[in-house]
Formats: structure tokens, C-alpha cells, sequence
């Protein structure tokens, strides 16, 4: 059985009937419910007489650290099988690390730990991780994101690494660790005998110096999968050396982030490179770097190789026009593979749109969700749109976002929902202005077809 309640204001009445619920529940959720440390007294309790109960998600709640102190009275019962335990933005501190600390030493059945968004600091991890380093401790997933951590967390870490076998997932993002803590923290990755599949460095102060490091992780890490280091500024220099153990044959990379990476078109030989022959690579998000047409022409190159199996490509906000979209096209033409394209904040243009139909519509591309929005379009490409909408099965999602599409571009939309080949189930149309009259005919075709769900 499963409790899942998000952003509910908890009544006393309410609260003492979901008690009741949560005797027998597998998974408990309440996110953003406005609990507090003494709703976390009943929680203890629930945790100490409900076996069956692996999953304890309590994110956006003011916990505080007394909260934390009564729910780990009972995570430290013998009856508690707890697996996965979310205390993301719980107004906790360094002292609630002590108390964790006896958890990880205590609780083998504990194997995910999310912290982050918390005040935890840097003493306050190296606390957990002396928790980590107790035999007991099983941890497979830690998330440390926004834990306002520095460079001295980094041997601790280490040392906990090195005892820690099972770690299968970290994220460290949004800490400022810089350089020589990151330089240090990927050689302590690579002895270690972890077999890490996750690593998130996003906003961790990065250059290009730290690069060579990571790469010797990608190298020799076969097991890592998903490697993050959006908003760090790694430039195309960095990016050359990434792709050094991205390329390596040891290397099973599946998910890439380098969004906001101070990447031009430079580096899109380098990418499209990884992309046409590292076929464990499904997906890659390039947001919000300065690549232009001519580095999207050599990244559709790619896509057509047999060799890629890229399915998701998020190229939003990367100086691209109507000049790329032909490439696009031909690359959806060809590629079976992608399914997920956002090329949103983008001066497309009708004409770019219209461009990049003509490859949706062509019976080997099985895109299933495209992002369009801030594309620059009006209701002049909406017959386009939407014949593709209806006739292409395959398409579930459509972002049409902050486009100024009016009235006639939004009514050949809703035409082509109502037509039966049309399989959308979300449509995405934010900031978009339209009359009384079309919101009432947008309003009429959601109870027409329930399946749609328009969000605007």
C-alpha cells in the first residue's frame, strides 16, 4: 500500500486519519505538507510498528533538527526495515548529523539517503561519514546537494569511499568545492572499490583543471552511467578532456549533462564524435551553451549514424535558428532511435518548424515528446503542427510555451486533438494569449478527452 500526499495543509482530523492509513503502508510521502517535529513523534512511531514500511519521503517540511531526532528513535528500532529515507529542505542543520550518524552505524536495511538542501556544512557530513564508515552501514544512494559543503569535506569523503563498497549513487552539486577538492575527490574515486553508476558536480565551481581527473573516473569507473557537471565553466578545453575517458571502451556512459558548460561549436566535433559511436549514450543535455547552427548541423551528422542510440537531446537556448532546421530534419528522418527533443528558447521560426515536420512526419522517426516553446512562432506553422500532431501516434508531448500563437494558431491545435489518430497526452501552452471563446473550447475538448491534459 501506498500514502502519496503533496502541498496539503495537515488538519488535526486529517492528520489522525492518515495515521491510520500509514499502520500498513510500503511508502510514505508528504512532501510540502507543513509537518513539523511533532507530527515526526507519530512518524517514529509508525517507523517502529510497521515493518512493511521502506520508504519515508518527508521533502519541504520544517523539520527542524528535533523532528529528525524523534524519527531516528524509531529508525533505530530492531523492528524498522527502512530503505529510503528523503529529508531534502527539512531546515536541518549539523546537529541532526549526529543523530543520522547512529542510523547509517545502526541500520543495514537503510540504503538511500537524501540530505540535500539543508544547512548541514561541512562538519556536520564529515559526522555522516563516520557513520558511513561503520561496517554496518549498507548505503547505496547519498544525494549532498546545497549542504553549503567546502573543499575540506573532500578526505573524509574519501575515507568513506574507501570503506564503502555498496555506494552506488552521489551527488554533490551546488557545493562549493572548486578544482583541488574535485582533482582530489575523482582520485579517491578511482582507488576506491565503489562501483559508483552515479555523479552529480553540477555548480561546483569547475574549470577546465578539474577535467583530466574526471576523466580518468569515466576511464576507469565501467560502471558509471549518469555523470553531471552542468553550470560549471569546463569551456571547449574541458570538454576535449572529458571526451578522452568518455571515448575510452571501458566507458558505459549513458546520461550526460553539460548544460551551461561555456561550450561553443567547437566542441560538437568532439560531441558528435561520442555521440555517433558511443552507443551506450541514450542521453545528453547541452542546454544553454553557445553551439549555433553550425555546431547543431554536426551533432544531426551524428544522430544519423546507425551506430548512435541517442534517445533524449536537449539543445534549449543554444543560439539556434531556421538555418539548423533542415539538418534537424534530415536528422529525424533517419534516426529510430531519439524520442525526446527539446530545442525550446531558439529563434526557430515558422519556417524552421515547418522544416522540422517534414522529418517528424517521416515513418522512422518516433519522437514522442518535443519542447518548442520561445521558438519564435505564430500561428502560421499551427496547420503544420498539427497535422503531425494527428497523423503522428508516436507524439505524446508537445511545448508550445510563450509563443504567440492567438486565437487561429491555438483552434488548428485543438482540431488536431480532436481528430482520432491524435495520441498527445500533455500539451504545454504557458503564457500564450488567448479569448474566453478558445479557452472555452480548450476547457470543453479536456472533459471530451481526459486523456489530454493542457497545461497552461
Amino acid at each position: 500500500m501506498e500514502l502519496d500526499i503533496q502541498c496539503e495543509e495537515m488538519s488535526p482530523s486529517r492528520w489522525a486519519e492518515l495515521l491510520t492509513t500509514m499502520k500498513s503502508c510500503k511508502t510514505i510521502r508528504l512532501d510540502d505538507c507543513n509537518l513539523s517535529s511533532s507530527n515526526c513523534e507519530d512518524l517514529s512511531s509508525i517507523i517502529n510498528t510497521n515493518p512493511s514500511l521502506t520508504e519515508l519521503k518527508l521533502n519541504n517540511n520544517e523539520l527542524g533538527d528535533a523532528g529528525v531526532e524523534y524519527l531516528c528513535k524509531g529508525l533505530l528500532t530492531p523492528s524498522c526495515s527502512l530503505q529510503k529515507l528523503w529529508l531534502q529542505n527539512c531546515n536541518l542543520t549539523s546537529a541532526s548529523c549526529e543523530t543520522l550518524r547512529s542510523v547509517l552505524s545502526a541500520q543495514p536495511s537503510l540504503t538511500e539517503l537524501h540530505v540535500g538542501d539543508n544547512r548541514l556544512g561541512t562538519a556536520g557530513v564529515k559526522v555522516l561519514c563516520q557513520g558511513m564508515m561503520n561496517p554496518s552501514c549498507k548505503l547505496q544512494k547519498l544525494q549532498l546537494e546545497y549542504c553549503e559543503l567546502t573543499a575540506d569535506i573532500v578526505e573524509a569523503l574519501n575515507a568513506a569511499l574507501q570503506s564503502k563498497p555498496t555506494l552506488k549513487e552521489l551527488s554533490l552539486s551546488n557545493n562549493t568545492l572548486g578544482d583541488t577538492a574535485v582533482k582530489q575527490l575523482c582520485r579517491g574515486l578511482v582507488e576506491a572499490s565503489c562501483n559508483l553508476e552515479l555523479l552529480h558536480l553540477e555548480n561546483c565551481g569547475i574549470t577546465s583543471d578539474s577535467c583530466m581527473e574526471i576523466s580518468a573516473v569515466l576511464r576507469n569507473k565501467s560502471s558509471l552511467m549518469d555523470l553531471s557537471v552542468g553550470d560549471n565553466k569546463i569551456g571547449d578545453s574541458g570538454l576535449a578532456l572529458l571526451c578522452q575517458g568518455l571515448m575510452h571502451p571501458s566507458c558505459k556512459i549513458q546520461k550526460l549533462w553539460l548544460w551551461d558548460c561555456d561550450l561553443t561549436s567547437a566542441s560538437c566535433k568532439d560531441l558528435s564524435r561520442l555521440i555517433s559511436t558511443k552507443e551506450t549514450l541514450t542521453e545528453i543535455s547541452l542546454i544553454d551553451n553557445n553551439l549555433r547552427d553550425s555546431g547543431m548541423e554536426m551533432l544531426c551528422q551524428a544522430l544519423k549514424d546507425p551506430k548512435s542510440k541517442l534517445q533524449e537531446l536537449w539543445v534549449r537556448e543554444c543560439g539556434l535558428t531556421t538555418a539548423c532546421c533542415k539538418a534537424v530534419s534530415s536528422a529525424l528522418s533517419t534516426n529510430k532511435h531519439l524520442k525526446v527533443l527539446h530545442m525550446g528558447e531558439n529563434k526557430l521560426g515558422d519556417a524552421g518548424v515547418e522544416l522540422l515536420c517534414e522529418g517528424l512526419m517521416h515513418p522512422n522517426c518516433n519522437i514522442q515528446s518535443l519542447w518548442l516553446g520561445n521558438c519564435d512562432l505564430t500561428a502560421g506553422c499551427c496547420a503544420t503542427l498539427a497535422t503531425a500532431m494527428a497523423t503522428k501516434q508516436c507524439l505524446t508531448e508537445l511545448d508550445l510555451s510563450y509563443n504567440p500563437l492567438e486565437d487561429e494558431g491555438i483552434r488548428k491545435i485543438c482540431e488536431a486533438l480532436r481528430k482520432p489518430g491524435c495520441n498527445m497526452q500533455q500539451l504545454i501552452l504557458y503564457d500564450i494569449l488567448w479569448s474566453s471563446e478558445v479557452d472555452d473550447e480548450l476547457r470543453a475538448l479536456e472533459e471530451s478527452k481526459p486523456e489530454v491534459k493542457i497545461i497552461s
